[in-house]
């Protein structure tokens, strides 16, 4: 069996909202909601388990309730990090699972079919995907002395999710000890040694940020 780990643990800071960026509503219904059915409708046997913060559960709760939403899915506590949150959805998968895991942020509700068939079918074959565009922008990099140089964009690729991996190669990556060069779930799994394949992503998997990031949703919807 399948899963999909959807973690949502957004304080939504940068949003200047009073609710957490996940619950926001986009054209009529939470971000959070739409990220599930998106991957629901486009795999309807996946298990679902999104990761909340305790505080945060009874609101998704009546969230569900209010918008007749009955999209099954499991909902386990957020970590205190990134890190520590993948984890805990990983533990709410048997250890003697086989197949994929797939793991998302829960405010990228516009990820494409195209985008999850991709990284669900690369990671079947080779044991880990990760969805990636081209880098559009001018970049510079700072330098040793304080100066700053163009680098070739073409050296590089903004990173989406879900990150998808195989059920063991996960659970054994997330039992190694936090270090701070791991800055998203392929890291964790690159740490052992494994090499992560990168497929296309889409341009629309964008990672809902700023209140500017909600006027492109509205148009996404």
């Amino acid at each position: 069996m399948d899963y999909i780990i959807i973690v949502a643990g957004g304080k939504g800071l940068r949003m200047g909202a009073e609710i957490p960026k996940q619950f926001l509503p986009v054209k009529g219904k939470p971000v959070l909601m739409r990220t599930l059915e998106r991957f629901h409708a486009c795999k309807p046997q996946l298990g679902i388990i999104l990761v909340l913060p305790h505080a945060q559960q009874p609101y998704w709760q009546q969230l569900c309730k209010d918008y007749a939403f009955t999209i099954a899915h499991q909902v386990v506590d957020g970590g205190d990090t990134r890190f520590a949150s993948s984890r805990n959805g990983l533990a709410a998968i048997p250890d003697d699972a086989v197949g994929l895991v797939g793991i998302h942020d829960g405010v990228r509700p516009f990820v494409a079919p195209d985008t999850i068939e991709r990284c669900y079918e690369a990671a079947r074959e080779r044991g880990a995907a990760i969805p990636v565009l081209p880098v559009t922008d001018t970049l510079r990099h700072q330098q040793a002395d304080g100066t700053w140089q163009n680098v070739s964009r073409d050296a590089y690729r903004g990173v989406q999710t879900p990150q998808v991996f195989n059920i063991a190669l996960a659970k054994e990556a997330f039992r190694q000890p936090y270090q701070e060069r791991f800055t998203d779930d392929a890291s964790v799994v690159e740490a052992l040694g494994k090499e992560v394949t990168m497929v296309e992503g889409n341009r629309e998997n964008i990672k809902l940020t700023t209140p500017f990031d909600l006027l492109i949703a509205a148009s996404l919807c």
